[in-house]
């Protein structure tokens, strides 16, 4: 279960590493359009990474505990 969850987190963190500075490019293009937030609020930033991280955390721990759930033995004699 670790294996799994740790290849998600890194995952998840190198998505969030290119996708800041990419949203922050694409926010300052974009600047007129946003009503009530600047274009580098790092607290809409934040919010939007920490959401991001705790779904692919709860996307990769579900069916990971769900395999451990069934016994390997039975799997592998099942055709």
């Amino acid at each position: 279960m670790r294996l799994v969850a740790g290849h998600a987190a890194a995952l998840t963190l190198a998505g969030i590493a290119v996708g800041l500075p990419c949203a922050l490019a694409f926010a300052r293009l974009l600047s007129g359009m946003l009503f009530g937030v600047g274009p580098s609020d790092p607290l809409t930033y934040a919010g939007g990474a920490s959401v991001l991280a705790l779904v692919a955390l709860v996307a990769s721990l579900v069916p990971d505990r769900r395999a451990i759930m069934v016994n390997p033995v039975v799997t592998l004699r099942d055709e």
